[in-house]
């Protein structure tokens, strides 16, 4: 897919990867994508797409579960990211958010936050970013000393968006944040995202299900389907585009609304399969 649009220089290069898992089953089929610095990029797509897989293959997650890139290379501020293992890529700046937020249930909000800043050696401006935490997430000095396993479903996607914030990342990467959170608070995490964005300058690539929410907070998107990039653009182009509206934000061709149960069943187009 063409490119054109992103002006900025990529602060991530994503290069024709394959991923094979269990060395049988190809997951990924010469995916490329670039995330400018300073941007919001959202990954969509429907369940299965590869998505997730996506993103454990830049922050090198994939041998934990038996997968590997068998062709293609990933750049991360020009480095290529071969053989680095997840500790090193968050010394480098590079920070995933898992999908189900994967916070230490047993440890204290306050543990949980230490975490994210155990690289850090500064404790004066651990502690000045960790109000910046609290300016954005005020429930988490709340419950600063309670156990995270009792903190609601928003709390803990807040943790984790924390914790994430205090490694001092350059590229935060974000599965599926509004995954399992009531609408309104949906609309609060996105408004709070891209605030983080604005003010700390940090780069996301956003993994989301709700393409209506991820674009509102994007500057530029791909569409995913089966292992491949099907459509790109700026998100100006891709609100206007057909497709998008029918299948991934329930607008028919008259403007009525569908049901993502019809388009889970779409049929695509001969254009997405070329």
């Amino acid at each position: 897919m063409s490119q054109a649009g992103q002006e900025k220089p990529p602060i991530l290069a994503v290069n024709n990867i394959e991923v094979v898992y269990k060395h049988v089953m190809l997951v990924l089929k010469g995916l490329s994508l670039r995330v400018p610095e300073g941007a919001i990029v959202a990954l969509l797509g429907s369940n299965g797409a590869g998505k997730s897989t996506t993103l454990k293959a830049i922050s090198g997650f994939l041998p934990l579960e038996d997968g590997e890139i068998t062709d293609g290379w990933i750049e991360f501020q020009g480095q290529n990211l071969k053989g680095l293992q997840p500790h090193q890529l968050v010394r480098r700046g590079l920070f995933q958010v898992m999908e189900g937020r994967h916070i230490f249930e047993d440890l204290t909000v306050e543990e949980n936050l230490a975490c994210g800043a155990y690289t850090r050696r500064n404790r004066a401006q651990v502690r000045a970013d960790l109000e910046k935490c609290f300016d954005y997430f005020p429930p988490l000095k709340e419950r600063y000393k309670s156990l995270a396993g009792y903190l609601s479903g928003g709390e803990q996607q807040m943790l984790a968006i924390s914790r994430a914030l205090l490694a001092r990342p350059r590229l935060m990467m974000l599965d599926e944040p509004s995954l399992g959170l009531a609408p309104l608070l949906v609309e609060e995490i996105f408004e709070i995202i891209g605030r983080i964005n604005r003010q700390e300058g940090v780069t996301i690539l956003l993994v989301e299900q709700n393409a209506r929410i991820a674009l509102s907070v994007s500057s530029y998107g791909y569409i995913m389907e089966n292992g491949r990039v099907v459509l790109d653009g700026p998100v100006e182009r891709l609100l206007k585009d057909q497709d998008v509206q029918e299948f991934y934000l329930g607008l028919g061709a008259q403007g009525g609304r569908k049901s993502y149960r019809e388009v889970k069943h779409y049929k695509r187009r001969k254009r997405w399969l070329s």
